[in-house]
């Protein structure tokens, strides 16, 4: 998704008329969409240093509010480079919702391809999720409609889960699979509310090198419960890397459990939204699924 299409209404023409009315300082650089976009965003690099981020409808302003608010903090207190922001946009006659302005970050997105060293790259990821989750927590972003009830209750998501399982009948082990939820709903989170990014994955982790050199779009974290930053040990980890993450990370036997239960809801509503066999998100999500749903 890299042709400047005009959806949601956003194209160069807009971005550079932004600019012009809010950074006039930065008008004159070189603006082109990005070579992956985002589906919650759209985003334009900007001359060599910068990119501009521009959400795709209302129902993800919010999270733009939340990253202008909370990256300053939470960046100098983190192990690896996030998203800085160098600028903060506000609504006007062109475009009615707050968007940014933000500092480039070198990298490729993390696939098991890019990733030369799997043990380090798990052990990294566990760092950093670790660490974020010591961060102090004061007036931070209670979990809720802000990152789509990610580090809330998976009881948010029990009709859906449970429709999903039924629509897929003939494709999965629907009692394997509910039992899986049933666990992970029991799995209740006990703990502290912590800092979690919400959506750990490949797209959201930058490699340089084959190892793990950024975490970008927080537009889902919040303060919560943490298990659904482990879904990536489905998605993404397998062998050695696994179980370097699963050592390594901060968890006991009860998060597993909800972050499996993350995992399945996932990966039920990509294949359910999905139907067609041979679309790559089903493909993706199969897989997924099959290391989901253990032998």
């Amino acid at each position: 998704m890299n042709a400047d299409d005009g959806r949601a209404g956003i194209d160069v023409a807009l971005v550079r008329r932004l600019l012009e009315q809010q950074f006039p300082q930065w008008a004159g650089l070189d603006l082109r969409p990005v070579a992956q976009d985002g589906w919650d965003n759209r985003t334009y690099r900007l001359g060599d240093e910068l990119t501009v981020r521009l959400p795709t409808a209302e129902w993800y302003v919010e999270a733009v509010a939340k990253e202008n608010r909370w990256l300053p903090w939470l960046a100098p207190r983190l192990p690896l480079p996030i998203p800085q922001i160098a600028g903060a946009g506000v609504p006007s006659e062109s475009y009615p919702y707050p968007w940014s302005v933000r500092r480039w970050l070198d990298g490729e997105t993390a696939t098991a391809e890019r990733v030369t060293d799997p043990v380090t790259f798990a052990r990294d990821l566990a760092g950093f999720l670790n660490r974020l989750r010591e961060l102090d927590t004061t007036d931070g972003p209670l979990a809720g409609p802000h990152c789509f009830w990610r580090g809330a209750s998976l009881e948010h998501y029990d009709a859906e889960t449970r429709r999903c399982a039924a629509e897929l009948g003939e494709l999965i082990d629907v009692h394997q699979a509910l039992k899986i939820w049933d666990d992970a709903l029991a799995a209740t989170h006990q703990g502290q509310p912590v800092w979690f990014h919400g959506d750990v994955a490949e797209g959201n982790l930058l490699v340089d090198g084959g190892k793990l050199c950024a975490v970008i779009d927080f537009g889902t974290c919040g303060v919560g419960d943490p298990a659904c930053d482990l879904v990536i040990a489905w998605t993404l980890l397998r062998g050695e890397g696994r179980a370097a993450f699963t050592a390594t990370v901060d968890a006991d036997d009860a998060m597993w459990a909800r972050a499996r239960g993350w995992a399945l809801w996932k990966e039920l509503l990509e294949l359910t939204e999905n139907p067609a066999p041979d679309a790559v998100p089903v493909s993706l999500a199969r897989g997924t699924l099959g290391q989901v749903l253990p032998d």
